[in-house]
């Protein structure tokens, strides 16, 4: 369930890829990371760049994750 503000606003895409940043886990990370990226699609260009920092953070996190799961 999303969270909303206290108007019972939806959260925004920003706040939506936040989230998405803090509760990743190795086994969600590729779902995660795809999420973000619609969101990031979705979200006007110039606010783009108040995601970056999240998307590096998640980017990197998936690289991490696929490394250490081995060959398989």
């Amino acid at each position: 369930m999303k969270e909303q503000d206290p108007k019972g606003t939806p959260p925004g895409p920003l706040a939506e890829i936040k989230r998405l940043y803090f509760s990743a886990t190795r086994t969600t990370i590729d779902r995660d990371f795809d999420r973000a990226i619609d969101l990031l699609k979705g979200m006007p260009e110039d606010e783009r760049h108040r995601a970056t920092v999240y998307m590096q953070g998640l980017a990197e996190m998936r690289k991490e994750f696929r490394r250490g799961r081995g060959s398989s």
